[in-house]
């Protein structure tokens, strides 16, 4: 269960009841005889006002249960796909078991939460996880002070954070293949060397191993870096490509959102304001003529009662379009903040499979850096003073007739 602390504190609770099993959602009041089972890839939320709705995790479709009809995902006939405000419930019923009262709840940046005192107990959307869908519904005072910093603004702001933590990956991955390919071309360049070339017999074919397995060494540094250039730097770099634009698009609608709560909640505020003095005229005509301290009119009492009456009706309908609004902007932040969740759990796992791939490259590197050194581990076994002396003189001698002393 989840705790929405209207001064930013979001608490978990926890029940011990059993949970429903996965796929599988308690129906909407009235419906309790109902057990619904969910397609692949659709979950179940409640909004603020407890109306039920869905979300498809794949499409980021959003859908709401439409009163009296099971409880079925979007892909039913009993299911309305909300693609605007007008579309969604018109949560200003005039049914006053179904209103809020103004104690009951406290508006915090024109957000309305449930008042501290009487607040009521929430269920977590995603109770086994600690989803971003669960935590960031209040606003965080800004560090420096300068007001505050919208919960879905962090979690973009973690985003774009992590897309330049990808950046400098890639970016490290650069320096190490200009490291390969520098020891690559210096070590071709000193294969070549032809210092101690004329070293003989068995010695002189290890000495001459030895530079050949430089230049083998570096050609398998060189194709070292061609591979990480390829699977490792080049993927990091080009991943999600259009990713800042599609996170400004993200922030720019969420924002719209709480702008039009803003001004929805404005309204109310300047229609509450209204009822206010319209109820204070009535009431003060009504005691002027109560003695007779006026010559009103029966006429004027009825024109300040149907002014009431209207500004009544007029705050009811500015409630009903700031219900209307928060609900948009809800269901908005529970979709976004669920696609924000799925991107950051994609990146960390493209990064985490192509940092495999480079230490698997690394090792294949060093495998074929063992395979040029072992001809010459080899060749220096078989090196034989004794052989190579033979062979030597074989080849040199001017002859083994000794001398002897001369004879007179």
């Amino acid at each position: 269960m989840l705790c929405e602390h209207p001064w930013g504190t979001t608490l978990p609770t926890r029940h011990h009841h059993s949970q429903p099993k996965p796929g599988m959602v308690p129906p909407p009041p009235g419906e309790e005889g109902q057990t619904v089972i969910l397609p692949p890839g659709w979950q179940s939320y409640l909004s603020p006002q407890g109306r039920r709705y869905y979300v498809n995790t794949t499409t980021n479709v959003n859908g709401y249960h439409v009163s009296g009809t099971p409880a079925h995902p979007p892909e039913t006939a009993h299911m309305s796909v909300r693609k605007s405000t007008g579309d969604f419930q018109n949560l200003g019923s005039s049914s006053p078991g179904k209103k809020q009262s103004k104690e009951n709840t406290i508006t915090i940046n024109c957000v309305t939460f449930p008042h501290p005192d009487t607040m009521p107990e929430q269920q977590l959307l995603k109770p086994t996880e600690w989803s971003y869908c669960d935590y960031f519904w209040a606003d965080k005072k800004d560090p420096q002070g300068n007001g505050t910093v919208a919960g879905f603004e962090l979690l973009l702001q973690k985003q774009l954070k992590g897309k330049q933590m990808q950046k400098e990956m890639s970016e490290f991955i650069r320096e190490r293949i200009k490291i390969e390919e520098e020891y690559a071309k210096n070590l071709a360049k000193l294969s070549q060397n032809s210092l101690a070339a004329q070293e003989e017999g068995s010695l002189g074919e290890a000495w001459a191993q030895v530079k050949k397995s430089l230049a083998d060494e570096a050609e398998v540094h060189l194709k070292f870096s061609a591979k990480l250039h390829s699977e490792v730097e080049k993927p990091l770099m080009n991943f999600r490509e259009n990713f800042k634009k599609d996170m400004k698009k993200c922030d720019h609608h969420i924002a719209d959102l709480r702008k039009q709560l803003a001004s929805r909640y404005a309204a109310v505020e300047k229609a509450r304001k209204a009822l206010t003095e319209r109820q204070r005229d009535l009431e003060m005509k009504t005691q002027q003529l109560e003695i007779k301290l006026s010559n009103k009119t029966e006429e004027d009492i009825k024109k300040a009662r149907r002014k009431s009456t209207q500004a009544g009706d007029d705050l009811m309908r500015c409630v009903d379009l700031y219900n209307q609004a928060q609900s948009k902007w809800f269901e908005e932040m529970v979709t976004t903040t669920l696609e924000l969740e799925r991107l950051e759990v994609e990146r960390v796992e493209m990064i985490r499979q192509h940092l495999c791939q480079y230490t698997q490259l690394r090792h294949e590197t060093d495998m074929f850096n063992q395979s040029t050194v072992e001809p010459v581990d080899q060749l220096l076994r078989k090196v034989d003073p004794a052989k190579d002396r033979e062979l030597w003189v074989r080849e040199h001698k001017t002859g083994n007739i000794r001398p002897v002393d001369m004879e007179i």
